[in-house]
Parts: C-alpha cells; sequence; structure tokens
C-alpha cells in the first residue's frame, strides 16, 4: 500500500528504532530535571515567538490561555527530540562496542535502571 502512494522505496530498521527509542526513554527518565529545564525553556521561546505574532495587545490577551496550554504541550512533545538524538549516539555506541543484538537489551536494562532512579528521585524528594 505504501509503494502505491510513493514512488520510492524506504526501508525502516525496526532493531535500530527501538533500541534508539528505548535509550531515548532512559536518557529522558534518568535526566528528568534537564527534560523539565528544556521543556519550560521551550514553551517560553514558542510564547515569546508567538506574542510578536499578534498586532493587538487585547486580541492576544484573548487567546493568551488557549495558546500557553497549547505551547506548553507542543514543548513537552518536542522535548525529547534531543534525548531521542543522544541515545541515537548511545545505541550507536553499545552496537561498536558490544554488537547489534544487545543494543535492545542494553536499552530496556537502562530504561528500568533509570525508571527505578527516578522513582526513588522522586520518594526521597516527598520526604523532606
Amino acid at each position: 500500500m505504501l509503494t502505491e502512494i510513493f514512488p520510492f522505496q524506504f526501508k525502516l530498521d525496526m532493531t535500530l528504532l527501538a533500541g534508539i527509542s528505548l535509550w531515548g526513554l532512559a536518557l529522558y527518565l534518568g535526566f528528568f530535571p534537564v527534560s523539565e529545564w528544556v521543556m519550560e525553556h521551550l514553551a517560553r521561546w514558542m510564547n515569546h515567538a508567538e506574542r510578536s505574532l499578534y498586532t493587538s495587545q487585547a486580541e492576544f490577551e484573548r487567546n493568551r490561555k488557549a495558546s500557553e496550554s497549547l505551547n506548553a504541550f507542543y514543548a513537552s512533545l518536542l522535548s525529547i527530540v534531543p534525548f531521542l538524538v543522544a541515545g541515537w549516539l548511545c545505541n550507536w555506541g553499545i552496537e561498536l562496542g558490544l554488537g547489534r543484538s544487545w543494543t535492545i537489551s542494553m536499552g530496556i536494562i537502562a530504561c528500568i535502571g533509570s525508571g527505578v532512579y527516578e522513582l526513588g528521585r522522586r520518594d526521597g524528594r516527598s520526604v523532606d
């Protein structure tokens, strides 16, 4: 069906995509304060960029709440991109060092470890 839509063929390596996604998730969870910082700054930049598009201050204030929440949503989606790039580098390093068969296994182990770390970090923060 895709060959009918596109005049060319492209192959997706599912092992590579799974490894990059797992490593990206592990890094996102492991460095959650950094991901919050990235998300906050992306939302701030998007709000500033959108404010410059309006000609009148009254029109901007009328749509402000909706546009800021939409920008926060877009920022949360875009904040994973740097971690996917770093996940690609980690996946590439594991593939070079241990071989292709270890990329998904190490990604799963990294996800479990970073998830446990994040749960412990949040639990430790709530006790204080």
